[in-house]
């Protein structure tokens, strides 16, 4: 009788789709990742369902939409978390070994059904985490240093964290820690350790592959910085000249929703944008810093892959590289993803989404198809021959099995994505955001400001909004529509319709 696949979800936080060299970035350096994508299939239009942490993460492994998970933002207590059977109990039912090594982000059920777990921070895994293991190495200032310069303090649950520390302008600065104890090297290495034990089981894998950049703070290490022109000090003779930035990095404020209009104009006190806006050399380093993250990622999971294919394991095993949402990089002159103000921009909502499965996905496929981060459970359980026990819950993504061996597309005429306060619809060509913000929310006029459309084909820079514009006045009647269908079909806290 056959094994079943092993599985191994690599995983990053805050990956813009567009920072990889197989998508045809001009810059950025990701061999290994790219090596991953031309051995199997690459996903162009994938979308998370909440472009932030714990809802995308939480729907991830639930394969529920943060929408009917009542979870649309990081301080959500969903009320259904522990109604749901998440992926990896699924995967544990059907006889695999699971574990997850780095940054969950996850609570309820949604985080059940780890044989091995290890996280980066302490409160997640109390009994085995990255800042007890930093501080056993006599690192903990220097690790603190990098944590500090997004909070202002070490690290939840070390002894650094009441200490009060300089918050560097967009929390970038080269990180001093040695390059084999960083987040990533730490993440990489355990995983490692784990293929190597698991090599010679009968009991196929799950492993879950979390690696906490290129998420803020963008601390990069000397060696991959300089890889971008920039030295240990974030100076260099160059100083990332040579570094194509963004078209709309000076886009007007005044075609940015509220929120976004005021963070360029300085309101928030660690990104200030303001003061990058007269010096374009503050949004370099940061452009830099981020890259360097994502070649370091790219390095740590040239690792691990080398130690699956040492081991014999390469062959039997489903590899997928993706992330929960993006960062915008300096597009739009903007930092981070304000996930508080929008939901809207493809820098946040499309995610990477890599697949490899030797012998059965053929090698450099390319897929053009709307598909979503929902869309992994499913397609795992299908690939893997497994059952998921019943739920309450449907699943709400697609398999994507038979579009991974080439037999059929996925066909999907739109996906949406929503948070607190705004839901997008996606079509191959269009993009419709609609404010979902209470009237009772005062702070920002979002409904004055208006929704959002864009044309996906003849601005892919989302910069021009033509929304009321009427040219398009069917094609935006048509999408609200459409959303009106999804949203009611999917309330909060509601089962899915699995309309599409």
């Amino acid at each position: 009788m056959n094994k079943k696949p092993n599985v191994l979800v690599f995983f990053s936080d805050q990956h813009n789709a567009s920072v990889l060299g197989c998508e045809g970035h001009p810059d950025v350096l990701t061999p290994n990742l790219d090596q991953l994508a031309s051995e199997g299939m690459r996903f162009r239009r994938a979308y998370c369902q909440d472009a932030v942490c714990i809802p995308s993460r939480m729907s991830f492994t639930s394969g529920v939409h943060p929408r009917t998970m009542g979870c649309l933002c990081n301080s959500d207590v969903s009320p259904i978390a522990d109604q749901v059977v998440s992926l990896q109990s699924a995967m544990k039912a059907n006889g695999y070994t699971t574990a997850a090594f780095g940054k969950r982000h996850l609570y309820g059920g949604c985080d059940e059904g780890w044989d091995q777990r290890a996280s980066h921070m302490y409160e997640e895994s109390p009994e085995d985490n990255y800042v007890s293991w930093i501080e056993g190495q006599g690192l903990e200032e220097a690790f603190a240093r990098d944590w500090g310069s997004e909070s202002g303090r070490g690290p939840e649950g070390s002894r650094t964290h009441a200490t009060r520390r300089p918050t560097p302008i967009f929390s970038a600065q080269a990180s001093e820690l040695p390059e084999d104890a960083t987040m990533e090297a730490w993440t990489a290495r355990r995983t490692m350790d784990f293929l190597k034990e698991r090599s010679g089981h009968d009991a196929p894998f799950f492993c879950f592959s979390s690696f906490y950049r290129p998420h803020q703070p963008y601390n990069a290490l000397p060696r991959y910085l300089e890889a971008y022109q920039y030295d240990r000090w974030g100076g260099g003779a160059k100083r990332g000249e040579g570094l194509v930035m963004p078209a709309s990095l000076r886009q007007s404020l005044e075609e940015l929703p509220p929120l976004l209009q005021d963070w360029r104009n300085g309101s928030n006190g660690l990104w200030r944008m303001d003061l990058a806006q007269k010096d374009e050399a503050l949004y370099r380093f940061y452009i830099a810093s981020y890259y360097a993250l994502v070649t370091e990622i790219d390095a740590q999971i040239g690792q691990v892959l080398r130690t699956l294919e040492e081991t014999g394991q390469a062959e039997n095993t489903i590899v997928i590289y993706t992330s929960d949402h993006g960062d915008f990089v300096g597009a739009h002159g903007m930092v981070e993803k304000c996930a508080w103000g929008h939901n809207v921009y493809e820098d946040t909502l499309r995610i990477p989404m890599l697949m490899r499965y030797p012998k059965h996905i053929p090698a450099g496929g390319v897929s053009h198809d709307l598909v979503e981060l929902l869309d992994i459970y499913p397609t795992l359980m299908d690939l893997c021959g497994c059952q998921r026990a019943d739920c309450v819950w449907p699943l709400q993504g697609r398999s994507l099995a038979a579009t991974l061996s080439g037999s059929a597309p996925v066909d999907r005429a739109y996906t949406v994505s929503t948070n607190w306060s705004q839901a997008t619809i996606v079509t191959a060509q269009w993009k419709l955001g609609r404010w979902l913000v209470p009237a009772s929310y005062t702070e920002h006029d979002y409904r004055a400001f208006g929704d959002m459309l864009f044309n996906r084909e003849t601005d892919p820079g989302e910069v021009h909004n033509l929304y009321n514009d009427p040219s398009v006045a069917e094609v935006q009647a048509l999408l609200n529509k459409q959303l009106d269908a999804w949203l009611a079909a999917n309330p909060i806290g509601a089962p899915s319709l699995g309309l599409k």
